[in-house]
């Protein structure tokens, strides 16, 4: 019985042995396969880190997962084999620890014949032991090694190079040989390599290559490329792999002059054979050369659109450029189906100049039903939306159009109670809340500015019911007690900053705003007024005092003033509807906050004297301040200095007085 258990064991063995070898074999290709695999994951991460990979720890890590594999294979079968002798278990051990080191051994070694019958697998290996010493970058390695080290690799690979840029390891080698080689050297491997770019753009370890060969290439290298891909770029936009080439040719190393050629391509086949005789026409040129024309060039633009979106594409700068092109010839009922295209994409739109005033006109033109999709879908985004610098414009006119305003509210309100603080404070996230107190003032939007959100207006008529007035004060309305929440709060952060203590000034200064209040709001807007008051309070004399900022004074000139400068009519305009500013303000400023005991050293003080020059320009008017007696007792004492320009102007404005 026991011999005929070991003759079992022994059959048991053999089998294991067997089917042990076979799972090396299959292992080592499946290692490759999953070597592969795991490149492709890593296509998005930075260059220099897919540069820093070592080809022999991936060949470890083949072994390791590998051997993982055998082991398991090694346990299943001597499970099976068990016939519950202790002795038969401890040799079936043994038995199994010895096949185990031979299949490393006959694994490792298969693994290096495969390698070595590869297309130049010597040249390959003796390559990447040159490049592994080429890729140190700590500690610094002298220029003159590093060139000695890059011609070593270019003879070596110059004869094979169109075999080494496809394979995930070699790839490696160029890129890092074009970032360290001279130009020349560069200009030779891209000569090496014409008749391939199409075949690196799709390629999943090609393309990093040939975005180097963008980056470090020359003027020429770069049009040699482009030369190339003409023609093929509307299937390039199509490719999961060439459409982020396409993408970051387009945005970071092509010319003006060569992006508007791009471009053309997605016009249809006619613009990328004869493209220079369509060098100057524009779409708008092309399309009125006959309706059967413009039909084509629209149904060639939104097929393209339509199969990159779709690929996962509408983040892309170039397509948004083409989104621009379509949006320019589109009828309505075009540009109604375009909508439905981009539903759940507006927010990828909004980061790009093109892409903005994609949105922008859709948003304009757009019907109410569609527009509660456009809104719905930029509300989860409203953070970044505010804070772009073009996805604030996107905003603006939407709040310009949408006429349900509860709806705006709703939308955008939340994240506004959340971050007006910050938004305040924000070169380009205030916009959009200045716009709902004052309009398109010109203080905060340039005359350019200007002109495309007023355009995007007159799309809306066709559309929008409301006058623009009125759905300006209606969400004013709404959004005016969030404002005034928001400073309350928030007040000493708000007015440490310039932007912040400008936007304060507006709110406080804004008889639309003041007409908008509850009686609730009315009481929380004085204050507000109270607090301004009481964050003056303290020794000026002390450089973290906030008079010692100069957005401070001209806050407190325009609350003193109670009104504002209109620009073009070249006049002050005082406040009607305010209550609690300018003579009130003034009033109850002097005596809280400055008095007889302090006034001369506001003078003195170059930083605070032009709030007491704005004091006196309201208060000197009346008899009944102390301001003008106390003003009168300290005027001798005011120091001649040629640095404050407001006490100079103080005295200047006293002696012309008497």
């Amino acid at each position: 019985m026991a011999v005929a258990g070991k003759n079992l064991k022994k059959r048991n063995l053999n089998s294991a042995g067997q089917k042990t070898a076979k799972k090396a074999r299959i292992s080592v290709e499946q290692s490759e396969d999953e070597l592969s695999g795991s490149s492709s994951a890593s296509e998005g991460e930075d260059l220099e880190q897919a540069l820093s990979g070592s080809d022999s720890e991936q060949d470890e890590l083949d072994l390791s997962s590998d051997q993982d594999e055998l082991d398991q294979s090694g346990d299943d079968e001597s499970q099976d084999s068990v016939d519950g002798s202790d002795g038969e278990q401890e040799e079936g051990k043994k038995g199994k620890e010895s096949g185990e080191g031979g299949q490393h051994t006959e694994q490792r070694k298969l693994l290096k014949e495969r390698k070595m019958q590869r297309k130049s697998g010597a040249e390959v290996q003796q390559i990447k032991s040159l490049w592994e010493r080429l890729r140190v970058k700590s500690p610094p390695m002298p220029k003159p090694v590093r060139e000695k080290l890059c011609n070593e690799v270019w003879e070596l690979s110059k004869d094979c190079i169109s075999d080494l840029v496809l394979k995930h390891d070699a790839s490696r080698v160029v890129q890092t040989l074009v970032k360290y080689s001279s130009k020349e050297r560069r200009e030779q491997i891209v000569e090496a390599l014409k008749g391939k770019f199409y075949l690196l753009a799709t390629s999943s370890y090609g393309k990093y290559l040939l975005v180097k060969l963008l980056h470090y290439g020359s003027r020429t290298s770069r049009q040699a490329i482009i030369d190339e891909l003409h023609g093929r770029l509307r299937k390039l936009m199509r490719h999961k792999e060439g459409a982020y080439v396409v993408e970051d040719l387009y945005v970071l190393y092509a010319t003006q002059e060569q992006r508007k050629q791009m471009i053309k391509e997605f016009w249809g086949a006619e613009y990328a054979v004869f493209k220079d005789t369509h060098k100057d026409v524009d779409i708008e040129q092309a399309c009125a050369v006959s309706v059967e024309k413009r039909n084509i060039i629209a149904r060639n633009l939104v097929g393209t659109i339509t199969a990159s979106v779709e690929k996962g594409s509408a983040g892309f700068q170039i397509l948004h450029a083409a989104m621009k092109e379509y949006v320019t010839i589109a009828n309505e009922k075009e540009t109604s189906e375009f909508i439905e295209l981009l539903e759940d994409h507006y927010a990828e739109l909004v980061h790009t100049p093109e892409g903005a005033e994609v949105a922008c006109t859709l948003t304009a033109k757009a019907n109410a039903k569609q527009r509660k999709v456009i809104v719905k879908d930029l509300k989860d985004h409203t953070d970044n939306l505010i804070k772009n610098e073009y996805g604030n414009a996107v905003f603006i006119t939407a709040l310009n159009c949408v006429d349900d305003t509860v709806l705006m509210f709703k939308a955008f309100a939340p994240a506004a109670k959340e971050n007006l603080a910050e938004y305040a404070v924000h070169k380009y996230a205030r916009r959009p809340f200045l716009y709902i107190l004052l309009g398109l003032d010109g203080k905060y939007f340039s005359p350019l500015v200007q002109k495309d959100l007023n355009r995007y207006s007159r799309m809306a008529e066709a559309t929008s019911k409301k006058p623009a007035l009125q759905r300006r004060h209606e969400l004013l309305k709404r959004f005016a007690p969030v404002y005034l929440e928001t400073i309350s709060e928030h007040l000493s952060t708000i007015l440490d900053e310039n932007l912040g203590s400008q936007f304060v000034a507006e709110v406080l200064s804004s008889d639309e705003l003041y007409e908008q209040l509850s009686k609730d709001d009315v009481q929380k807007y004085q204050e507000i007024v109270s607090q301004i008051i009481a964050f003056y309070k303290g020794d000026i004399s002390e450089k973290a005092h906030p008079i010692n900022t100069p957005f401070s004074a001209r806050l407190l000139k325009s609350l003193i003033q109670g009104g504002k400068w209109d620009s073009k009519a070249r006049e002050f305009i005082p406040l009607s509807k305010v209550e609690g500013l300018g003579q009130d303000f003034a009033q109850r400023f002097y005596d809280d906050i400055i008095d007889s005991s302090n006034l001369l050293e506001w003078i003195n003080n170059k930083n605070s004297s032009f709030t007491v020059v704005a004091l006196y320009e309201v208060l000197s008017k009346d008899s009944k301040s102390g301001f003008s007696k106390d003003l009168k007792k300290i005027a001798s004492k005011i120091t001649d200095d040629e640095q404050n320009k407001g006490a100079r102007l103080l005295v200047k404005l006293l002696n012309s007085k008497h």
